[in-house]
């Protein structure tokens, strides 16, 4: 697609692991300088605990990122529970000169009137969701990682100002809970966890009692084992009207991955070239894409060639 009205774009989502700040720093650094993504979400959205250690740096890393002219989206908490968290949405929704992102429902009354995103996180399976959250202001809705093409191919006709978006590479998110698996696994609590989910920087993996890849934890969030991949399945996705594609940064070279959905996109790779490039990128993990064939969502399923 050459029209830039109609061209797909890519998201690269928040990070949602616990990161040091320097290495947020420059990860951040390199996409703005290299990766070819239009959007790019900062923020904390899994444990409000972990942002006072690279709060400091996240100015820098929004000037660079729109210096170089990415649209920066500040992402929100999945589970506000607390005052203080409460407090933090109120500071993102009141930060001029950039989309926030809403990842719970409580963002919406602070949200309404003014442009802004949804997140993966909050589910919008229906028309009458879409039309409601339009008329609040949303102007970009990332659906749920859960849903499938027929679904979202049914919702797509229905979106009048939203740019729709499919989760389309990274560890599905699975669950949120006030609970903190990271913390429970090695023996400390949550309230003194030492903040032992810095030591799994993809999220921890869980095996079942027979030895089997099962999910991740990441403090208090629940992940997939397997890596979503939809990049075998960007054309029929596009051709059903999603126009936007996120990716979910782990630690394996996310420039070059995005390179490869960006060339997959424009047709200067076909798909079978893709997904032999990211498989080279992560070669001990297993990819996925049951949810968006309607089938369980750790398989993976051969799309056939065009």
């Amino acid at each position: 697609m050459s029209d830039d009205a109609t061209r797909p774009t890519l998201t690269l989502g928040t990070v949602l692991f616990n990161w040091p700040a320097d290495r947020l720093r420059d990860f951040y650094a390199r996409i703005a300088d290299e990766a070819p993504v239009e959007r790019v979400c900062v923020g904390e959205a899994v444990c409000s605990k972990r942002l006072p250690f690279y709060d400091e740096v996240l100015p820098d890393i929004v000037e660079r990122l729109k210096a170089s002219g990415k649209t920066v989206i500040l992402s929100s908490l999945m589970l506000p529970t607390l005052p203080r968290e409460r407090a933090m949405i109120d500071g993102l929704v009141a930060t001029d000169g950039v989309l926030v992102e809403g990842n719970d429902i409580s963002t919406f009354s602070k949200l309404a009137g003014k442009p802004h995103a949804i997140g993966p996180f909050i589910n919008v399976y229906n028309e009458g969701t879409l039309a409601f959250l339009e008329k609040q202001g949303a102007v970009h809705v990332a659906l749920p990682p859960e849903m499938p093409l027929t679904a979202m191919a049914a919702l797509a006709p229905h979106a009048k100002t939203a740019t729709l978006e499919a989760w389309a590479f990274g560890r599905a998110p699975l669950a949120i809970s006030a609970r903190c698996y990271h913390a429970r696994i090695h023996g400390v609590s949550k309230d003194s966890c030492q903040f032992v989910c810095n030591q799994d920087l993809d999220g921890l993996p869980v095996d079942t009692l027979e030895g089997r890849p099962f999910l991740a934890v990441n403090g208090v969030q629940t992940l997939s084992d397997a890596y979503v991949n939809l990049i075998g399945d960007l054309r029929g996705l596009c051709a059903r009207g999603i126009g936007s594609f996120r990716l979910s940064p782990h630690t394996c070279d996310m420039v070059a991955v995005a390179q490869a959905f960006r060339d997959v996109l424009d047709g200067a790779c076909d798909p079978a070239e893709g997904e032999r490039r990211i498989a080279a990128l992560l070669p001990q993990a297993r990819f996925a894409n049951g949810f968006v064939h309607g089938k369980p969502g750790h398989q993976r399923i051969a799309v056939a060639a065009e």
